[in-house]
């Protein structure tokens, strides 16, 4: 441990959106408790890269988010090994398009899960922690939950429930705890790929007329978790300006 750091935990850290808020939140000075479910490898690397630039600042957690008798071992963890914790950043994330009318339960338990249910559960768990060092919850949801797809109506339900947990969190942790979201519009496609009309009918909507950064998304987290002292249970859209239409 780093002393005198603050310390944030941030789930699904290990890659993409994740990895570019846990380098920004490092860069700032967090110790951080990464959290990763299958991406092993990239774990290990992210967190090898970090400590090479700041030994002892970084606390692996492996968990899958569904299960949830995890989560408050993933905030005991953080504490146990940094001894306080300032910030969740609550990343992770379940997309999988589904059509709709073959929808199944499984499938929105799932979606529901890991996009609302973890990140609520987490918040009430870290609640008594960021209480103590008048911290800060970051909660990543997408600008489906305003604008859904048809494909994404399961992903844009969990997405737009965990917009009003973001505000009950807000009112309920109040006033040691902020707790606001970030709604990213079009930053990195599928890895598995999109159809290069509905990228182009994306980027059409989007005034700015280009994808976003995953670097832009994380100073978006960094500014709402230190520098928005005035601001709470409040979802930042950054889109572009594509909005909710």
């Amino acid at each position: 441990m780093t002393a005198g750091h603050p310390v944030a935990l941030v789930t699904g850290a290990a890659r993409r959106l994740g990895a570019a808020i846990a380098r920004r939140l490092h860069a700032a000075g967090y110790d951080l408790a990464l959290h990763f479910h299958g991406s092993v490898a990239e774990a290990a690397a992210l967190a090898a890269e970090l400590e090479a630039a700041r030994a002892g600042s970084v606390l692996r957690l492996q968990a899958d988010l569904a299960a949830f008798d995890r989560l408050p071992e993933l905030v005991a963890h953080t504490v146990g090994r940094f001894g306080r914790l300032d910030a969740l950043v609550n990343n992770a994330s379940e997309f999988a398009p589904e059509a709709f009318g073959g929808i199944h339960p499984a499938h929105w338990d799932r979606m529901m899960a890991v996009n609302a249910r973890a990140p609520f559960f987490l918040a009430q768990a870290a609640a008594p922690h960021l209480r103590a060092t008048r911290g800060a919850v970051v909660n990543l949801s997408d600008v489906y939950a305003s604008a859904p797809r048809a494909d994404l109506a399961a992903y844009a339900s969990s997405k737009g429930a965990l917009e009003a947990a973001t505000r009950a969190l807000a009112v309920a942790m109040a006033p040691e705890v902020r707790v606001n979201a970030v709604a990213p519009g079009a930053i990195l496609w599928p890895e598995d790929g999109i159809d290069p009309a509905l990228r182009e009918r994306l980027l059409a909507m989007t005034p700015l007329g280009r994808t976003g950064t995953p670097a832009e998304v994380a100073a978006a987290v960094l500014w709402l978790l230190r520098d928005a002292t005035y601001t709470t249970g409040t979802v930042l859209a950054v889109d572009g300006g594509r909005g909710p239409g």
